[in-house]
């Protein structure tokens, strides 16, 4: 059925009484083939449904692709790579950390179901060929860039969470040398999506949802060679189309904090568009406000001794704790204005290893005052924000902001300080973490939390584990994407077809 290709919005579903008839079927039609679509696919169709995906690029991947694919895993004792290395890792303390650092955000039964189905869903990756080394690599990074897999990647060992649950590492990095997670976890997820004899329609745009009068989805509209064809989906729909980095009204409209920071990340899919298409229908998006945001300031780890202070010279935030947590800080400071203040010594080799891109700004030999002079800060904080700082840190404690004693030494002259004000030219890198509301299922859910039959939403497209930069940790929006793809595809292919 050929449609003037004005007609069709996001924001406005087609009524099922307009479908002259169907140009396409399948039992379940999956929108995006990223990691969330290609983990939707394989278990629906491992469930016995004809699936369909379709994707507006000439390839898949989607932001998956362009991610290192850790996958944050762990509890129930402890994966395989967890055990080999020695560590056990409870499921109750994976729920307490994740709880803790998703804060007043956080959903029970979401965290309850990723916690309880992560060493299930480690296994399900192992099995599909995803490889990982049983080794542990032991550093502060953000990024393990040897083929080790066991990585510390959020604020596990950092205040306030190593009070609230016992800290074990849960990032697990593929077998891969290098940030080539991405395009090899991929290129696996691919080739089962294929092995099953899923159909691809690749380039083909999902315009708007197909609905009955009683608002249970039935199909997709999706523009294939600039034409509109109506897809039935007898089972379900499930949008698995990222979030909305990508998209400037939207960012305006929802989140504007993100706003100040420096680059989206993400692939130019990434608009919203599966979000307009769900609250087009009634469903309820969710946490629209939050996103991640980081400030990647080591490597080198060294940095770790130094102190962020703010435009009134004051410490904000323990400096041990997680990059994106660091960012989500800075972008509350007044004025915005953010300095990395550290002994000389431990810049070490930061404009050959960092990603931060920060600038020297000041530097001092002889004095604080110096140093605080040419920051322009007002008179006497800086030096006493750094004359606590030493006192403390020498005793090996920090009252203040609870900064672990591995991290903690003076700062002695010289001192140098990097200008990590957002726009000045440091690497603020962001996505977005709001989405559609879902049951654990991936069934969607309208405003007063029913269910929207026949529609299913996985990944960034729906409001998943990760609610907060504050709290978040590396491979929890990898891990959260393809464990959701993987409950909505099995809810989906169990949901039976409709008449």
């Amino acid at each position: 059925m050929n449609v003037p290709v004005d007609k069709s919005s996001p924001s406005r579903p087609r009524r099922l009484a307009d479908v002259g008839r169907w140009d396409m079927e399948t039992d379940v039609a999956i929108i995006g083939f990223g990691g969330s679509g290609a983990a939707a696919a394989i278990e629906a169709s491992d469930q016995g449904a004809a699936v369909t995906i379709f994707d507006l690029a000439s390839a898949s991947g989607g932001s998956t692709a362009l991610s290192s694919a850790e996958i944050y895993m762990g509890g129930n004792g402890g994966t395989r790579v967890q055990r080999a290395c020695g560590l056990e890792d409870s499921t109750e303390d994976m729920y307490q950390y994740l709880m803790a650092a998703n804060g007043p955000l956080a959903d029970p039964d979401k965290v309850r179901a990723y916690c309880e189905g992560s060493l299930d869903h480690f296994n399900w990756l192992v099995g599909l060929g995803v490889p990982y080394k049983d080794t542990l690599y032991n550093q502060r990074a953000i990024m393990a860039l040897t083929d080790d897999c066991l990585l510390y990647t959020g604020s596990e060992k950092a205040w306030p969470y190593n009070r609230v649950a016992k800290p074990c590492p849960r990032g697990h990095n593929l077998q891969v040398e290098g940030d080539n997670g991405g395009p090899l976890f991929m290129k696996i997820m691919t080739e089962n999506v294929e092995k099953r004899g899923v159909k691809v329609v690749f380039e083909a745009r999902a315009l708007t949802l197909i609905v009955d009068d009683e608002r249970r989805v039935h199909g997709v509209v999706v523009r294939i060679d600039q034409q509109e064809r109506c897809v039935r989906a007898r089972r379900g729909v499930i949008l698995c189309a990222g979030g909305f980095a990508m998209n400037q009204e939207m960012l305006r409209k929802y989140s504007p904090l993100l706003l100040a920071a420096s680059e989206p990340i993400g692939n130019p899919g990434d608009t919203g568009s599966g979000i307009q298409m769900g609250m087009a229908v009634g469903a309820a998006a969710i946490n629209m406000h939050e996103g991640f945001v980081s400030l990647p300031y080591y490597p080198p780890s060294s940095l770790t001794w130094g102190i962020l202070v703010n435009a009134q010279g004051q410490r904000f935030v323990n400096e041990d704790c997680y990059h994106g947590r660091v960012g989500y800080y800075c972008l509350q400071q007044p004025d915005r204005r953010v300095y990395l203040i550290a002994n000389v010594e431990d810049f070490g080799d930061y404009e050959k290893t960092s990603y931060l891109g920060a600038k020297f700004v000041a530097t001092a030999e002889e004095s604080v005052a110096e140093l605080e002079s040419e920051l322009q800060l007002p008179e006497g904080t800086l030096q006493n924000t750094i004359e606590v700082f030493n006192r403390n840190a020498a005793e090996g404690v920090d009252p203040l902001f609870h900064k672990t004693a591995e991290w903690l030494k003076p700062l002695e002259l010289p001192l140098a300080a990097l200008d990590c004000t957002p726009g000045h030219g440091a690497f603020y890198p962001f996505f977005t973490l709001g989405g559609l509301d879902t049951l654990p299922s991936g069934e969607v859910l309208t405003a007063e939390r029913t269910v929207i039959q026949g529609l299913y939403a996985a990944g960034r497209t729906a409001c998943g584990v990760p609610r907060t930069a504050s709290g978040y940790a590396s491979g929890i929006s990898v891990g959260d994407a393809t464990f959701s793809g993987r409950m909505a595809g099995r809810a989906a292919a169990m949901a039976g077809a409709h008449d």
